[in-house]
C-alpha cells in the first residue's frame, strides 16, 4: 500500500465505537445518542469487551468502571498490555466524580472521562475530539512506516512485519518466501543521469513491484538504497520464483533507458528468492541471509535474473 492510498482511507467515514456496560439501559442511552454518526458495537461485561476489541478493533471504547468480575480498570489494563489493542482509545464512563479514580484511569491509559447522567452535547463533543486525535495519531504512526521517496513500506515496517508473518506461517506450517531485489548498476545510472532521474527511477521501479505483488497480505518494502524486499506468506519456492520473475520482466518492460548498464539498454533487476517453513526456534535472519546469497549469485551469473533456494532446517531434513 502506498502513502497516498493510506491517507485517503485512514479516517473512516464512520468511526467504530464499542459500548461496554453491564446495565442495558445505559447502553441503550448511548446507542440512541451515537448510532446516527458511528458504527456501534456493544458488550455487557469485561471479558466480552476484550473479545470484541480483538474482533472488531474499534476506534474508541466507552467503558463503564463499575462492572462485576472484570471492572473497567481491569479491562483497560488488559487492552493496553496487548499489542493488538493498545492503540484503541478508552473513555471511562463514571457514575460520579472521583478524583482518585480519574487519576487511576489516566494512569492506565484512558484518554478521557464522561460522567453520568450523560450530557448529550458534552458526550458527543468529547467523542468527536478523541476520534479526530486518534485518526491523526494513526496517520502519523503509519507514515513513519513508509519510505518518503518511493511510497512503499520502509525497512522499519519490514522488520515489524516479518516476525508476524513468521509466527503465522509457523503456527500453520505454511511456507514463507521473501524476494530480495536490487537495481542493476544503479550507481552508473545516477552517475549518468543525475540523482533527480535516479529518484524518478526508484519511484517507478517501486510502483511496478507493488503493482506486481498485489495480494493484500504481501508486503513490498524499500530495504535500503536501490534494494527492495517482498514478504510473501503462504508461498512456496515455485510461487515465489514465479512472482520474482514477473517483477524482473515487468521492470524491463518499463523501458527506462540505462545506456551505461552492462546488462541491457534499459534498467533491470536482479532477484534472490528464499523459502522456508518457519519454526519458532529459528531466527528470521536465516531467511534474509539465504535470499541475500541468492541475490549475490544472480548478480555473479550475469544479473537481470532470478535465483532461488529452499532453506532446509533440522525439521525439514529427512532422517
Amino acid at each position: 500500500m502506498f502513502i497516498d492510498e493510506y491517507i485517503s482511507g485512514v479516517a473512516p467515514v464512520r468511526g467504530k465505537i464499542l459500548l461496554v456496560d453491564d446495565q442495558v439501559v445505559n447502553i441503550k442511552i448511548l446507542h440512541q445518542l451515537l448510532q446516527n454518526d458511528y458504527d456501534i458495537y456493544m458488550a455487557r461485561d469485561g471479558h466480552q469487551a476484550i473479545d470484541m476489541c480483538k474482533k472488531v478493533n474499534p476506534d474508541l471504547v466507552l467503558l463503564d468502571i463499575e462492572m462485576p468480575i472484570l471492572n473497567g480498570f481491569d479491562v483497560c489494563a488488559h487492552l493496553k498490555k496487548d499489542a493488538t489493542t493498545r492503540d484503541i482509545a478508552v473513555i471511562f464512563i463514571s457514575g460520579h466524580f472521583d478524583e482518585d479514580k480519574e487519576v487511576k484511569g489516566f494512569t492506565l491509559g484512558a484518554v478521557d472521562f464522561i460522567h453520568k447522567p450523560i450530557n448529550p452535547i458534552i458526550t458527543k463533543a468529547r467523542i468527536k475530539n478523541q476520534l479526530t486525535l486518534k485518526s491523526q495519531s494513526d496517520l502519523l504512526r503509519s507514515i513513519a512506516l513508509f519510505d518518503g521517496l518511493t511510497g512503499v513500506a520502509n525497512r522499519r515496517k519490514f522488520e515489524q512485519t516479518l516476525p508476524v508473518s513468521w509466527l503465522q506461517c509457523s503456527r500453520e506450517q505454511q511456507p514463507l518466501t521473501i524476494i530480495l531485489l536490487d537495481i542493476d548498476f544503479f550507481k552508473l545510472f545516477n552517475d549518468t543521469y543525475g540523482h533527480t532521474e535516479g529518484d524518478t527511477c526508484l519511484k517507478r521501479v517501486a510502483q511496478q513491484i507493488q503493482d506486481t505483488v498485489n495480494r493484500p497480505y504481501d508486503l513490498v518494502a524499500r530495504f535500503g538504497g536501490e534494494e527492495f524486499i517482498c514478504i510473501l506468506p503462504n508461498t512456496d519456492l515455485l510461487g515465489g520464483t514465479y512472482v520474482a520473475q514477473q517483477i524482473v520482466d515487468s521492470i524491463v518492460s518499463l523501458k527506462i533507458t540505462h545506456e551505461t548498464s552492462k546488462v541491457s539498454q534499459y534498467v533491470t533487476l536482479s532477484a534472490g528468492v528464499a523459502t522456508i517453513v518457519p519454526a519458532r526456534h529459528i531466527s528470521e535472519k536465516v531467511l534474509i541471509e539465504a535470499a541475500d546469497k541468492q541475490l549475490y549469485l544472480a548478480k555473479e551469473r550475469g544479473r537481470n535474473r532470478v535465483l532461488g533456494a529452499q532453506v532446509l532446517t533440522e525439521d525439514s531434513v529427512p532422517s
